[in-house]
């Protein structure tokens, strides 16, 4: 039998795939990297571009070295094998296929799911900032990273299979449910890391000046720089999912922009209401929520789906970041939880009613009861794994940084560097 052609190259796909790749990549660093850099305190700024700038290296190879292989080949329950590590196998001429029935060369797909495996782990750094030690994060990052985002990922976006959460088929081969979806990571990216944060920050520890004195950011200007280079880059992050450069990818990016829209003017307005005047950094926030939400909804969703996606959750991760975060007095210090966390959950659940027609969706297969259940064992994923990993490495290497540490800075205390001239 004579083996099954590749499906055929799309240069139009592969010249998209590739800026995506760029996009998201430029969504780490400098997006993410800046706008966590001017939320902490002066003392700390260098202590946060390294930790991206460092997470990003080392785990671009972890990503070689296995990371892409068990993430996208086998046959395994929850983790494929290792039969493509160090690119083993992968030629120039290899592809990977999209729904469309054409090809992009696999080598190009790795490079973007890389760039996806590298900004996970990079959100949670947000909520143990300015007093995790550099060694001890690396090392969390790192294996969290192995033990956390490649089974999800593996399990969502290659088998389709999330703890039996699969498709339903008639007798005609017509889906008539369709399994867990999450176009670009509500549950791979999203969810896993805003639980994994949450955890992260209670285990760690608040910072020791928390609640005694104002913890305000240092520079809001490098902050919504941050913000609109992580906007930008979120068309590559949601439109490049799709893996073509067509209408689909079209309709991506707008609802991609009208969410992270609705959920800006959202943010600003509760504070208006409340605080009588909108915050710079409000705004800023209120967008990346936006951001999360439509992430896992954005191939599903139309216009109107986005809108109410935006307003939902601007509004909720709102209430988590400010007000549930006061109550109970845990230090997300730079609101990871209370916005991708929550904006992941919401979207990824919200997409299970908002994907019909009736909504201008797109997915009339799609399940509330399925989305749900998915955002629910991977919260319950994440928090048992994040919790494990934190337990063992604050019993041998320790967590956090010593007192005297914490109030000279990490900046000169792990990297004997200062951020700017006394």
């Amino acid at each position: 039998m004579a083996a099954e052609a590749p499906p055929p190259l799309d240069t139009g796909n592969t010249a998209w795939l590739l800026a995506s790749t760029a996009l998201v990549l430029f969504m780490m660093i400098p997006g993410l990297a800046l706008f966590y850099a001017g939320l902490v305190r002066a003392k700390n700024v260098l202590s946060v571009l390294m930790q991206c700038f460092a997470l990003t290296a080392v785990l671009s190879l972890v990503w070689l070295a296995g990371g892409y292989s068990l993430a996208f080949a086998g046959e395994g329950t929850f983790m494929g094998d290792l039969s493509k590590a160090f690119l083993n196998g992968i030629r120039p001429d290899s592809y990977h296929g999209n729904s469309q029935g054409s090809g992009v060369p696999e080598l190009v797909f790795f490079a973007y799911q890389m760039t996806f495996f590298v900004i996970t782990p990079g959100l949670i750094i947000g909520a143990v900032v300015e007093r995790m030690k550099f060694t001890a994060l690396l090392l969390f990052m790192t294996l969290w990273s192995i033990l956390v985002y490649l089974p999800v990922c593996y399990m969502v976006w290659y088998k389709g299979d999330f703890f039996g959460l699969t498709a339903i088929k008639n007798e005609a081969g017509e889906v008539i449910r369709a399994g867990v979806i999450d176009h670009a990571g509500g549950i791979v990216v999203h969810i896993t890391a805003g639980i994994a944060a949450l955890v992260a920050c209670i285990m760690v520890g608040r910072r020791s000046d928390h609640g005694k004195t104002p913890l305000m950011p240092h520079n809001l200007p490098m902050t919504v720089t941050g913000a609109a280079m992580l906007w930008v880059g979120w068309f590559g992050f949601n439109a490049g999912s799709g893996l073509a450069a067509n209408g689909a990818a079209g309709m991506t990016l707008i609802v991609t922009h009208i969410s992270a829209c609705t959920a800006t003017l959202v943010w600003m307005g509760i504070e208006w209401v409340l605080l009588k005047r909108p915050t710079v950094l409000g705004a800023a926030t209120g967008s990346i929520a936006g951001l999360a939400a439509i992430t896992p909804a954005a191939g599903s969703v139309g216009p109107v789906g986005a809108i109410i996606i935006g307003t939902v959750s601007a509004t909720a991760c709102w209430y988590f970041s400010v007000k549930l975060k006061a109550r109970f007095k845990y230090d997300d210090s730079l609101d990871v939880f209370g916005v991708h966390g929550v904006g992941g959950f919401i979207g990824t659940v919200l997409l299970g009613l908002l994907a019909h027609e009736k909504f201008g969706g797109l997915n009339n297969t799609a399940s509330l009861g399925v989305q749900l259940q998915a955002a629910l064992y991977t919260t319950f994923y994440s928090a048992a794994i994040s919790a494990a990993l934190l337990f063992a490495i604050s019993k041998t290497i320790g967590l956090r940084v010593s007192e005297q540490s914490e109030r000279e800075g990490l900046d000169q205390a792990e990297h004997g560097e200062n951020a700017y001239n006394p």
